[in-house]
């Protein structure tokens, strides 16, 4: 076989050879009688079809050849007899390499061995590939080539092109549950003129006509609570989200975020959505019990649930306890501490719960109520929040809470923030760009009224992870974030 580059000119000089001839090398619109797997699947003798997909293998001599193409549902074989399409057309299928995008119409029938098979009548070369494909279609191995040519991935590596088909059927399942229980789909802006509604560094950009910096969403939770302030009692939006820190398995800097609100409801009803939305979602693409990463997960309810203010009690430390106390003893039970300050608490959660998380959900519930300065702390206890985090397979996977709807302790909380009182985990941290970060507008929509509420937030590209049993976010994120390649 000539090397990659010969075979790029090669295929060129074929081109070239095409034009001379005449023949479109890159046709217009060719419309299919379905997929490749329904016409397989649906197959009649003699039943004509016209259809279209990439060339992936070639076989035959003389006036018969048999060949395969392939399209994202699956593969179908085409026989072609010179006799019957006709010399031009024969010359041209010879002519063809592998990757070459055609359209044929003819009849089916089985071969000996029963496969479906097109007895070609018409042939139609609708994309001339100028680079030869991966190997074989499953020679596609080097993982920073799969994740920065994705296109060759899908093509090349049929188990990932079914981790993305299964991630579109997971994003219907939550929106069909979602809307089954009366939530109305919304779109918020993506730029924002103050960062809020998570922790998170944000990406700054500019706006040349009004002469403004302006923030890529950290979260839509702010817009959405003012729209139920505005009279719509459920509302989600699936949307794309931003936070400028690092990379690693579990995250990527444009994430997906699922955020539903339901007015008059709490952080019970969340839990109740959140159990909905993801047995749910894992019988649409599987089943209830699956393995994630060597472990057995079961989704079956009931789901268990543990109190983080009672884990630290009985750790013996009080929600007053100094940071260099919180850090001893966290030290002593070897839970990592370096770089930990008292607005960062809530990571000990997984080191702390993480024997607990490995086969069933589990609720994390009653954080500290400065470890949550949107949600609404208890009624009995105003230390701790109504709030929780739902871990699966040793990750977080949703956060939620009854949401504060109080604009006095609401602009207090935002204060205290800006004065360094407290250091909340979920205000927004000041940038060098940012001018102020108490918001205004949203304390004056709490002003309004807003109805008690429960909020929800959903990491969808953790969750397909968990359900596609894959162990990085680049493998559910079709095209993620990399490095610059080497100059």
């Amino acid at each position: 076989m000539l090397p990659p580059n010969e075979q790029a000119e090669t295929r060129r000089k074929k081109l070239a050879d095409l034009h001379q001839q005449g023949i479109a090398a890159y046709g217009g619109a060719f419309p299919k009688d379905g997929t490749l797997r329904s016409i397989v699947e649906q197959y009649a003798d003699d039943r004509r079809v016209t259809t279209a997909g990439r060339l992936s293998a070639k076989r035959g001599h003389g006036g018969l050849s048999f060949a395969d193409v392939r399209d994202y549902s699956g593969k179908l074989q085409i026989c072609l007899k010179q006799e019957r399409v006709g010399d031009a057309a024969y010359q041209l299928f010879e002519h063809l390499d592998l990757g070459d995008i055609i359209g044929v119409s003819g009849t089916l029938f089985k071969t000996k061995t029963g496969e479906v098979t097109v007895q070609v009548e018409a042939l139609t070369l609708l994309a001339k590939a100028l680079r030869p494909l991966p190997e074989k279609w499953h020679g596609l191995k080097d993982v920073e080539i799969r994740y920065r040519q994705r296109y060759l991935d899908l093509i090349a590596n049929e188990p990932v092109r079914d981790v993305f088909l299964k991630r579109s059927r997971l994003l219907q399942s939550l929106r069909a549950t979602l809307e089954r229980r009366g939530f109305l789909e919304v779109e918020t802006p993506m730029m924002h003129a103050i960062p809020g509604g998570a922790a998170g560094e944000p990406f700054v950009t500019h706006h040349n006509a009004l002469d403004i910096d302006l923030y890529l969403r950290l979260a839509p939770e702010l817009h959405l609570k003012k729209l139920l302030v505005g009279g719509l009692e459920k509302v989600y939006e699936l949307n794309r989200s931003f936070r400028n820190e690092g990379v690693s398995f579990k995250h990527n800097p444009e994430f997906t975020m699922l955020e539903a609100y339901e007015a008059y409801g709490d952080y019970r009803s969340m839990m109740r959505l959140v159990q909905a939305l993801i047995t749910d979602a894992a019988q649409a693409i599987g089943s209830l019990a699956f393995e994630y990463q060597g472990q057995a997960i079961d989704l079956s309810p009931p789901w268990e649930e543990v109190s983080f203010a009672k884990a630290m009690q009985d750790l013996g430390l009080a929600r007053t306890a100094s940071l260099e106390e919180l850090q001893k003893t966290l030290e002593k039970r070897n839970i990592k501490v370096k770089g930990l300050t008292r607005s960062q608490m809530v990571r000990v959660v997984e080191q702390l719960f993480e024997p607990k998380t490995k086969g069933k959900p589990l609720f994390v519930t009653d954080y500290w109520t400065e470890l949550s300065p949107l949600a609404k702390a208890k009624p009995d206890d105003p230390s701790v929040t109504e709030r929780f985090e739902l871990y699966i397979g040793s990750m977080e996977v949703a956060n939620a809470y009854s949401e504060l709807n109080d604009p006095i302790e609401q602009r207090r909380r935002f204060q205290a923030q800006v004065e360094g009182a407290g250091e909340l985990s979920h205000a927004p941290r000041p940038t060098p760009h940012t001018p102020k970060m108490v918001d205004d507008s949203f304390v004056e929509a709490l002003e309004y009224g807003m109805p008690p509420a429960g909020g929800l937030g959903v990491g969808v590209d953790r969750l397909a992870m968990l359900l596609l049993n894959q162990p990085s976010i680049k493998d559910v994120i079709l095209f993620p974030l990399l490095k610059p390649e080497p100059a």
